[in-house]
């Protein structure tokens, strides 16, 4: 039997005939050159996915939650962990509690204690705003029982603080909360203790309010601490430079607690305290500094003892801290 090839060389040149193969076998070359290229983009897509697949449960915390991930073909992003919610935090106290000057003590009568009044009635319109989208959220948040959780908090902070018990602290505090605490601490012994509570801690201030979008809503509750603490500080030393462990003081504190309200599995963490104008200061800390001892010359360091055991180099060697006054 004669093919296509054949007829249409009975009635067309030569010369057109294998011009037409030619072309015929290029395109046929081409298109296997394509067919190959896409089959291997295919293969390197699916053995990039599961490589990525295998990664993921070979995780601790895969293997801990025994969760199978589905494999993502022709998926070109990397994978990326989901962020932990635990640990988003504001930047800063949003719009702070002015504490009253004299703890709100001011007569009403007076131009000073109107403008208090005043200015009192303006902060608890705008909590109660605030309040409402706090219970959208965690709808079991109440300002009767909160107080004596978030002391409870406060007490367990200052606890882990004393011990150096960092992990627990992290979940107790925020990230900016965390280096005001620990500053300076490095080399001290912290001893603390919690005696009582002179008044009830209560809610004096709520806010909450929005980072980057609309959706990411934050809560920020200011408690009152009315307390009785004991603190002191020794230096590496173990000299007393603050406080004293016998000594008792009364102290009043107006701390915020925060939590990121999308997270449903979030808890409230000690954010920062508000110290206000009117605090007396506090007492100075007493300081160690070091006092050098003498400079040694270097043709005396092969016999530092003279004739009559004296020391020649006019001193024990070693420096001595003392107290700064």
């Amino acid at each position: 039997m004669l093919g296509l090839d054949d007829l249409q060389g009975l009635f067309q040149p030569r010369w057109f005939c294998d011009s037409v193969r030619a072309r015929r076998a290029e395109s046929r070359h081409l298109l296997t050159s394509c067919v190959r290229l896409a089959v291997l983009c295919v293969l390197i897509f699916c053995f990039a996915n599961i490589i990525r697949a295998e990664s993921c449960f070979s995780s601790p915390h895969r293997r801990a939650t025994k969760r199978v991930l589905p494999l993502r073909f022709f998926h070109f992003s990397v994978f990326k962990p989901p962020p932990d919610l635990s640990s988003l935090h504001t930047a800063d106290i949003m719009d702070p509690y002015v504490p009253p000057e004299g703890d709100a003590r001011l007569s009403s009568l007076s131009k000073d204690g109107l403008k208090q009044k005043m200015e009192k009635l303006r902060q608890t319109a705008t909590s109660q705003l605030a309040l409402r989208k706090v219970k959208d959220h965690v709808p079991d948040f109440s300002t009767k029982t909160f107080p004596e959780k978030a002391q409870e908090i406060f007490i367990e902070a200052h606890n882990c603080l004393t011990n150096f018990n960092k992990q627990k602290l992290h979940s107790l505090v925020t990230e900016r909360c965390y280096p005001e605490m620990v500053r300076g601490n490095r080399y001290k012994t912290i001893r603390w203790s919690f005696v009582e509570s002179l008044e009830p801690p209560r809610v004096v201030h709520v806010r909450c309010d929005s980072i980057v979008n609309r959706g990411n809503l934050y809560g920020q509750v200011t408690v009152r601490m009315h307390t009785r603490q004991t603190l002191a500080i020794y230096d590496r030393f173990g000299r007393l430079m603050y406080g004293g462990e016998q000594v008792p003081k009364d102290v009043l504190e107006y701390v915020v607690f925060e939590r990121y309200l999308v997270n449903p599995y979030g808890t409230w963490r000690m954010h920062g305290k508000i110290v206000p104008e009117w605090a007396p200061p506090k007492d100075p800390v007493v300081k160690t500094v070091m006092i050098p001892g003498p400079t040694l010359d270097p043709s005396q360091d092969q016999e530092p003892w003279g004739e009559e055991g004296q020391n020649v180099c006019g001193g024990s060697g070693l420096d001595m801290a003392v107290p700064f006054q």
